[in-house]
């Protein structure tokens, strides 16, 4: 005797409790960036429209901060010492880009296409990373012996012949500053590049060198369309990291280069905080203005 199969239930695919539980793990990370992140930046900007004197910070509302920030800028004739001082913040930021950039892209592109092992892969990598086993000052101040005025760059020049008195712009100058800044910061552009290059389907270059495309073609047309990624991420972290840096400008340009971070950290110094939170409230939208532009270039959350 057949007997009709019982009609199966239909299982429920989402345990009870768990949407809860999603929210409960979230929560931890969420108060965290909260407390460590929102919160500081709704201070700062409070604090930015405080009044004070030369004792004090006076709680209450003024715009005068803003204004003296940008006082004589609308003069036709001389450029304020504000824009001056963004454009100085600019040219660091665009310089160090670049080259960091060339260096990072040129070695991420070496170690992830021209060494096949994976082991001297991990070596090379490393090596890489040894200057940042070391403080960012060391790191500057290590510069100072080899390209002051009695260094050891100028003492081989002279003994060479090459020149008949010391080279006086290596050190405290754009050079040294820009040199310092390509040094504490490229490794920033060569990781993310590095990650990007080494999840490129091979198959894709050998297809593109199968097709006819040269060298240059398979580079330009395959590797750097699929490296953006990682080339936007590094821009991001090199860029910003440079338009706040006070500490590299302040030693390596001998504290005769001026910066929107040295203004920031001279204002503090001297207890001026609601018009160092006027400025830094100014860097921060430009900042996140960069970075909102260079996200426009590709959609980092689906690339990663």
């Amino acid at each position: 005797m057949s007997t009709a199969p019982s009609p199966s239930l239909p299982v429920s695919t989402h345990a009870p409790g768990r949407s809860i539980a999603a929210w409960w793990q979230a929560t931890p990370l969420a108060a965290v960036f909260v407390l460590f992140f929102l919160v500081p930046l709704m201070l700062i900007l409070m604090v930015s429209f405080w009044d004070f004197n030369q004792y004090e910070m006076l709680p209450g509302f003024t715009i005068k901060n803003y204004i003296s920030i940008f006082d004589g800028c609308a003069s036709p004739v001389d450029m304020c010492v504000t824009l001056k001082t963004y454009l100085s913040t600019f040219k660091f930021s665009f310089l160090v880009w670049l080259i960091t950039l060339v260096i990072g892209f040129t070695v991420s592109y070496f170690l992830a296409f021209h060494v096949r092992s994976a082991g001297a892969q991990t070596l090379l990598f490393v090596l890489c990373t040894i200057p940042f086993w070391t403080s960012n000052v060391i790191r500057m101040i290590s510069w100072v012996p080899l390209l002051g005025r009695n260094g050891l760059v100028n003492q081989t020049l002279l003994g060479m012949g090459a020149i008949n008195q010391p080279i006086e712009w290596l050190l405290f100058s754009s050079f040294s500053v820009t040199l310092a800044f390509v040094h504490l910061y490229t490794m920033f552009m060569i990781v993310p590049i590095f990650n990007s290059m080494m999840r490129i389907d091979r198959s894709l270059i050998e297809a593109a060198s199968d097709s006819g495309a040269t060298a240059w073609q398979t580079l330009w047309n395959v590797i750097v369309p699929l490296s953006r990624t990682g080339i936007i991420i590094g821009s991001i972290f090199v860029i910003t990291i440079v338009m706040g840096d006070f500490v590299t400008i302040g030693v390596m340009g001998g504290q005769q280069i001026a910066s929107i971070g040295k203004i920031i950290q001279v204002q503090t110094s001297y207890l001026q905080f609601p018009l160092a939170a006027a400025n830094a409230v100014i860097l921060l939208a430009i900042v996140l203005m960069i970075i909102w532009a260079l996200t426009r270039l590709v959609d980092i959350r689906k690339e990663l």
